[in-house]
């Protein structure tokens, strides 16, 4: 199962990527936000991150205006590797070598043809392991800092 949320600006992609969704028969679980009112990105990052963190979805799509925000919030929820994409290479890269598991888009950035591109990369890309492993535990090390 596929996370999904997005705060007011990614409203209208997030709705267009899940009808994309449910045309492919893929099942997903909506953190919401539900309509175009103004709402804050971090409680939908936060909230949608946790399902993956718990495993209770396998990965994550956010939304909202530039992508960035939210992609920000999310990769302060421990367990999460979240990338802002508008490119099918970043997007496909992001899974091969950094494991990613959240992919952010923008709402205002990308439109829903190349965001259905990049989502099907993203879904579609497996993690390539070997020398990347041992990057992806530091990365997760850092996670387990205390005052830096």
């Amino acid at each position: 199962m596929i996370a999904i949320g997005s705060d007011h600006g990614g409203y209208e992609l997030k709705r267009g990527v899940t009808d994309y969704l449910k045309s492919k028969g893929i099942a997903y679980k909506d953190f919401g936000c539900y309509n175009i009112k103004s709402c804050d990105y971090p409680d939908i990052a936060v909230e949608t991150c946790k399902s993956v963190v718990k495993g209770e979805c396998e990965k994550a799509l956010l939304f909202c205006g530039t992508g960035i925000g939210i992609s920000i919030a999310a990769n302060k929820v421990d367990g999460i590797r979240a990338a802002c994409c508008s490119d099918t290479f970043s997007a496909k890269f992001t899974r091969l070598h950094n494991d990613a598991n959240v992919l952010c888009l923008g709402g205002r950035v990308v439109g829903l043809g190349l965001a259905i591109e990049l989502v099907e990369t993203f879904l579609n890309t497996e993690f390539e392991g070997g020398r990347h492993i041992k990057r992806i535990e530091k990365i997760t090390s850092i996670e387990s800092m205390q005052n830096l």
